[in-house]
Order: structure tokens, then sequence, then C-alpha cells
């Protein structure tokens, strides 16, 4: 098939990869414009321009795909279909309609379940154990259109926010080849979503992985994958923004001597101290924390921290709020 490709970030690349190697013609990769970026501010690529440039497929980066200096561009190509991963603009009518198979759209969650920006990083946040990849017909919805194929991709109890991109990333190249055979076959039964049963997955930013540590130890921990490698989630020790990188729940009960000093004790509190990690009270349970990271250094395992820093049993945590 003839296809116009649109994409931006890393978790694009691995479907446009797929669809030339599966031998479709890719005419065109439409991509975000360069940005400036780090302390020189040098433009950037993004990583679909990259890959395409290395494909040698040619590239078009259109502040916005509205205009009708766009859309008549994409015209010319007369593709027979477009694919559409993690874009990052929402296309007219006059784009959803313009090919003989519209738009097909690569959404990493079992629709209509986790609708939206980020619905990598709230699966795991709320705590989900199966998620996936779902290609879809667009529509002028936000990820409302009919669903076309689905895959389930399980969520172990390590997973962090970028181990489990790449898995969806790779699932949801190979799904969107199977999608597109399907299309020109006419074995594909497009389905309605329905409502979705999870909040829409909006998009992350720095303050949601400021730790609030009246929440329960459970809900913590999943933040702290949820948020990993981007935005992190962090606390605030001794005037400084401590990241944490890698936290456990423990079952308070491991801890019966303490147990009625831990109930009284205000969350945040660091209330033991060992050799490879540091224990903290939560608004339910205790969290151990076994990898963060302090300003102008690398990410380090607590137990190096605790050789190099003096961090003692009653260090609050906070949220920095009163600082």
């Amino acid at each position: 098939m003839k296809i116009i490709f649109m994409g931006t970030p890393d978790f694009s690349v691995g479907t446009l990869e797929a669809l030339v190697e599966a031998g479709h013609d890719v005419c065109l990769a439409v991509t975000q414009p360069d940005k400036p970026k780090g302390r020189g501010k040098e433009m950037q690529f993004t990583p679909v321009k990259e890959a395409a440039l290395r494909l040698e497929i040619p590239v078009y980066q259109p502040k916005r795909v509205r205009e009708a200096e766009c859309v008549e561009e994409l015209r010319k190509y007369q593709a027979d279909v477009m694919v559409v991963v993690a874009f990052g603009q929402i296309l007219p009518e006059e784009i959803l309609g313009m090919t003989p198979y519209g738009c097909i759209n690569v959404h990493a969650s079992l629709l209509p379940k986790y609708r939206g920006a980020a619905p990598i990083q709230w699966s795991i946040i709320s705590g989900e154990q199966v998620t996936g990849v779902t290609t879809m017909q667009m529509d002028a919805g936000l990820d409302t259109g009919d669903m076309l194929l689905k895959t389930e991709v399980a969520i172990t109890a390590e997973e962090t926010g970028e181990s489990l991109h790449d898995k969806l990333a790779k699932a949801g190249a190979a799904l969107c080849v199977e999608t597109l055979e399907r299309l020109q076959d006419g074995t594909l039964k497009p389905e309605k979503q329905g409502e979705s049963s999870t909040p829409y997955a909006k998009m992350l930013d720095k303050k949601m992985g400021n730790i609030d540590w009246s929440r329960p130890a459970a809900e913590i921990e999943r933040l702290v994958r949820g948020l990993n490698s981007w935005p992190s989630a962090y606390t605030h020790w001794d005037k400084k923004v401590m990241k944490i990188w890698k936290a456990k729940v423990v079952s308070q009960a491991d801890f019966d001597a303490t147990i009625d000093v831990l109930k009284k004790t205000v969350p945040g509190t660091v209330v033991i101290v060992e050799k490879e990690r540091f224990l903290v009270q939560t608004g339910d349970g205790l969290l151990a924390v076994e990898e963060l990271q302090i300003p102008g250094k690398k990410r380090m395992e607590t137990s190096a921290f605790l050789r190099g820093y003096t961090f003692e049993e009653g260090t609050v945590l906070t949220d920095g709020s009163k600082e």
C-alpha cells in the first residue's frame, strides 16, 4: 500500500520501520517541527525524522496540519492510507477522509480504556495487570474511532513506564502491519468503542511526580514505576529534590516491635535505615527506597547514597511546599 506515515516520538519509529520491512511504499513521513534542546539550544530532529532520513523517506514538518497548505501538500501524494502513531496534532476532517482507507491509528491501550496522551504510564499508576495496543479507524474525536484489532501485553510487578513503552511499541508495530493486511483483504470487522471505564489519560507533567507521603505505599510505588524514566517521582530532602527511581512496598507486619510507634508517625518520616535501603512511613504501609538520585549526581542504589551521606531515622521527606 502507498502510505503517508504520521508520527513523532520513539514510540512511532518501530511502526514506521515495520511498514517498510513489510514492503509497503511509505511515500512520506509527517512529523512535528524540530525543536531546540539542551543548553546550546541546538535544533534536534524528532525520532521519526531521524528514522525516515535513514530509510530515505521524504520528510514533511508542518507547524499546523489544519492549514490549507498542509492539506494540499498531503493530497499530492495520492496515498492509499495514512498511518498515525503519536503524531502530536489533531487532524482535521479534510485529512481524516483524504485517502481510500482513511487514517489508521495505533494507540497504546486496550480501548476504550485510557484514551488520551499518556496511556502507558497511567495503566501502571492505576494498577492494571494487563494493557495492550489497539488499532482504530480515526474519527474527529480524541481516540474515539472504531476499533480494528487489539493485542494484550501483561504488566509485570517490576514494570516501568520505560519498559512498558518498549513492549507496546513493538507490539503496536506488528499489529499495524496485520491491520493493513486485513484492511486490504477485507477481513476486518470494525467495532464501536462504547464508554471508557477509566479516566482520560492526561498528559504527564513534572508536578505529578511530587510524592504525597500520606497516600498508601502501594500507590506511591506504582507512581515511581509509572513515571520512570520521565518525568520521575521525587520528594524533598534537606532542601534538595530527591528523585526516587526504585521502591518496594514493605509489610509493617515484618516490624512487629515498632508497629505501635509507626502508627503514630507522620507520613514521610524515615523510620528505619538499613545498609541497602531506608524505609519511609506512608499513609498506609512502609515504602523501601532502593534507588535514588540527588542534584548533581547520577542515579545510584540507596546503599551507595547511605555510604556517602548522613541520613538518620526520624528524617522527614516532604513535598517541598513549606521550604
